[in-house]
């Protein structure tokens, strides 16, 4: 269970130290970790790239990337200095065994000049391609032996398919024991992410109704208004489905439909993720396209910006087939939520930057009023806005003011924004916290991870069978391709565009 308590002696070791996930994230992250006092007297990173670099230069580099994306702005000079005093880099090339040696060497005389035995977290922020040398080179050094203290840390893509995560997971388990492996993602490190699970397990208002009885559908949107940022060579062997469905988007329909934990310990949490994974329906290959649709984006307009379409991206092939947007309907197939679809969908180029999950209730069961005293009839509805303006919203019908009864659909909204009046930590200083503290709630575990790829895997195999005619099918700035309409409107509902705010605002009441 994660606790604000400062980190044990710990040494960081980065390979890929030259990489943009190190200077945009991870530093930034553990900057503000230590302005935070979470970072005990005792702590050091080392940085490991075959860049040739110095400390000097390694430190300045990671000082201009902090101080344009901290969400702390420039740092302070003093605090700066004091933090980037215990930051090193090494140049090396991870597939000459030397480079183990030196580690070895270097993290031994450093426990002897602390007195302790300090925690030693491997962070691989390297392609997928390097993990197996570098866990190799971890492995035959003895560098986790110490299976309290050391641990190894996995950026996705974990695997391209079922069967790579399978021989991935097993090559690991080789080296490390299955509480050393810290599967990252950062969306579970999100404050309104992990909120979800206090909305539903600390209130006793919600869970009584958080039900097939009561719940009509569920949407979860994670829409992104930028398109691949120079990641073509990467998102072209991934496509939407792989980069966002098999792990955020089944991750937050784990957290909303999973049972309620005996206790907050990691491996309860985990267990009752997997319970959630294990329901979900089997989709045949055959069948698909009734389950989901893909899409890819033309050109269009976003802020005003004439955009490009995919195709014409950078390192993305002219006849390009990959989806840069997927929409899925699941089904859970236990007590609780049996026959309740989960609508999800994700995508680049969209209408707007917005993160919902909609928890959309049935109507009344008899309706009192006549409808002409409704003026805008429909249905009660909960939104857990995960960005941005981090809130939860509940849609409600209330009295319009004046002599005669009409009603009208208002909302109620806490703003983290407003209630706390503190900044939201990133979601990389919360998972480097808890990896400090060994705290693996918030972390894939190997099963869970190849049960995800298994609910995907028959989609993925029709797509790769039955390739798309109509390709580029959205237009930037839209919010994705027909189908993904009528996806959900042969079932006579439709997508909520959120993101809007129209509704919201015209019909707001502060909570």
């Amino acid at each position: 269970m994660k606790s604000y308590k400062q980190s044990e002696p710990c040494i960081v070791v980065i390979f890929g130290a030259a990489g943009d996930l190190t200077s945009r994230k991870l530093i930034p992250a553990m900057f503000n970790l230590f302005l935070d006092k979470l970072l005990g007297d005792k702590f050091s990173i080392i940085g490991i790239d075959r860049v040739e670099m110095n400390d000097d230069a390694f430190r300045s580099h990671l000082r201009k990337k902090n101080d344009e994306l901290s969400r702390r702005g420039k740092a302070d000079t003093d605090s700066w200095n004091d933090f980037a005093s215990r930051v090193s880099f090494v140049t090396g090339d991870v597939k000459n065994p030397e480079i183990f040696k030196n580690l070895v060497s270097f993290l031994n005389d450093n426990d002897k000049k602390w007195g302790t035995v300090s925690d030693k977290i491997f962070y691989l922020a390297v392609p997928p391609s390097m993990i197996k040398p570098i866990t190799t080179g971890i492995g035959e050094a003895h560098l986790v032996d110490d299976r309290e203290h050391n641990r190894i840390v996995v950026e996705k893509p974990f695997g391209h398919d079922l069967d790579s995560a399978k021989e991935l997971n097993n090559f690991l388990k080789n080296i490390f024991s299955e509480p050393q492996i810290y599967r990252i993602d950062h969306y579970l490190g999100k404050e309104t992410v992990q909120n979800i699970l206090a909305f539903r397990f600390a209130n006793s208002l919600f869970e009584p109704i958080w039900n097939r009885r009561y719940i009509d559908h569920v949407q979860i949107t994670v829409a992104e208004d930028i398109g691949i940022e120079h990641r073509g060579g990467y998102y072209e062997n991934a496509g939407a489905l792989r980069d966002m469905v098999q792990n955020h988007l089944l991750q937050l329909l784990c957290l909303i439909a999973m049972e309620a934990p005996v206790s907050y310990k990691a491996d309860e949490i985990r267990n009752k993720k997997v319970d959630v994974l294990r329901a979900i329906r089997p989709i045949p290959a055959d069948q698909a396209y009734l389950y989901a649709v893909r899409g890819q984006y033309n050109t269009g307009w976003i802020k005003g910006e004439r955009v490009r379409a995919y195709r014409q991206e950078d390192d993305v092939r002219r006849d390009s087939n990959t989806e840069t947007f997927a929409a899925v309907k699941f089904f859970v197939d236990n007590w609780r939520w049996q026959d309740v679809p989960f609508y999800i969908r994700t995508g680049k180029r969209l209408h707007a930057r917005v993160s919902d999950v909609i928890i959309n209730f049935k109507p009344v069961p008899h309706q009192s009023f006549p409808s002409a005293m409704m003026m805008q009839p429909e249905p009660n509805r909960i939104v857990i806005r995960i960005q941005p303006d981090e809130s939860i919203l509940m849609r409600f019908h209330a009295k319009h003011p004046g002599e005669t009864m009409r009603l009208n659909p208002v909302y109620m909204k806490f703003s983290y924004e407003e209630a706390f009046k503190v900044a939201t930590p990133e979601a990389y200083e919360t998972l480097l916290h808890d990896i400090m503290l060994a705290d693996f709630t918030q972390f894939m575990r190997g099963d869970q991870l190849e049960i995800a790829w298994e609910i995907i895997t028959p989609i993925l195999d029709f797509w790769q069978s039955v390739p798309p005619t109509d390709f580029p099918n959205y237009d930037a700035g839209s919010w994705g391709p027909d189908s993904s309409e009528i996806l959900i409107a042969q079932d006579g509902r439709a997508w909520a565009l959120s993101s809007s705010h129209q509704e919201e605002n015209k019909f707001m009441v502060e909570w």
